[in-house]
C-alpha cells in the first residue's frame, strides 16, 4: 500500500492548470473500482452522490461518520489518492476532521462556505480562511500534506450583485490560498470570460465541475482550469441509463 503522503502528493502533482488532472467522482467501492479499472489514478467523493448511496439527503443529511464508513469502503477497495466532499465539515473542528480522513485513508477534502448545520449561512471570506487554515495546519502536524481544495459558492446561491460577484470571489478564494488552499473551486461558475478571470488571477488551481457526457476537457484545459470532478454528474447519469434500461422491462 503507499503511504498518505505519497498519494497526497502524487495527487496534488496532477492539478496542472491548462492540463487539468480528471478526478472522477464516486460514492462506492463499486464505482471506484469501476473509475480505477477505467484507467483513472485518483478520484473523488461527492457529498451528494454519497448521500444518495446510504439514503440521506445532501447539504449534510448524512453524518461525518457515515461519510468516513463509505471512504473506508473505497480505499480498501482501491490503492489511489482519493479526495473527500466534507461540505462546510458537518459541524465539526478541523482536528477530528483531518483525524478522520486521514484514518479513512483519504489524502484530500473539498470544504465549502456554505454552513450547511448553521442555516446554510454563508461563511465570511475571514471565517472561511481561518477554518481552512485550520485544516492545513492539523494536517502539516500529522504528517500528510493533505490537499485542500476550498470552495466558494457565491455563484451556485447567487449572493449579492452579479456585477462584482467575480470580484468578490477572487477576494474570498485568495484568502484561503494565502490559509493553505492547494486548489480553488468557484462552484457553480459558468461563463468563460468568468472562468478564464478565475484562472488567470488567482494562485491555485482552479477546481471545476464537468457534466461526463457533455462537457469537453479540451475546453476547460483553454480556459486554464487544472483539475476536474463531476459532482453527481456521472452519478445521475448513470441513473438516466439505468432507467432507460429498466424501462424496457416495464
Amino acid at each position: 500500500m503507499t503511504s498518505l503522503e505519497s498519494k497526497a502528493k502524487a495527487f496534488l502533482e496532477l492539478h496542472v492548470p491548462g492540463d487539468p488532472g480528471v478526478f472522477p467522482t464516486v460514492w462506492d467501492a463499486w464505482s471506484a473500482n469501476v473509475a480505477v479499472e477505467a484507467g483513472f489514478s485518483a478520484l473523488t467523493l461527492g457529498s451528494h452522490p454519497v448521500a444518495d448511496s446510504v439514503g440521506r439527503s445532501d447539504k449534510e443529511g448524512m453524518t461525518f461518520a457515515e461519510l468516513l464508513t463509505r471512504v473506508r469502503q473505497i480505499t480498501g477497495a482501491v490503492d489511489v489518492p482519493v479526495s473527500v466532499d466534507i461540505e462546510s465539515g458537518y459541524g465539526l473542528g478541523p482536528a477530528q476532521l483531518i483525524e478522520g480522513l486521514l484514518e479513512a485513508g483519504a489524502i484530500g477534502l473539498n470544504i465549502e462556505d456554505t454552513v450547511h448545520s448553521e442555516g446554510g449561512r454563508l461563511r465570511t471570506a475571514e471565517e472561511h480562511a481561518d477554518f481552512v487554515r485550520g485544516l492545513r495546519q492539523f494536517a502539516d502536524a500529522a504528517g500528510v500534506h493533505v490537499v485542500i481544495n476550498a470552495r466558494t459558492d457565491l455563484f451556485m446561491r447567487q449572493d449579492g450583485d452579479d456585477s462584482d460577484r467575480v470580484d468578490r470571489a477572487i477576494a474570498r478564494l485568495r484568502l484561503a490560498a494565502e490559509a493553505g488552499a492547494d486548489a480553488l473551486f468557484p462552484a457553480g461558475a459558468r461563463a468563460d470570460a468568468d472562468i478564464r478571470r478565475l484562472t488567470s488571477e488567482l494562485p491555485r488551481p482552479i477546481s471545476m465541475v464537468a457534466v461526463p457526457g457533455e462537457s469537453d476537457r479540451a475546453v476547460l484545459a483553454d480556459q486554464g482550469v487544472g483539475r476536474i470532478s463531476f459532482g453527481p454528474m456521472l452519478q445521475w447519469a448513470l441513473t438516466a441509463e439505468i432507467n432507460r434500461l429498466l424501462d424496457r422491462w416495464k
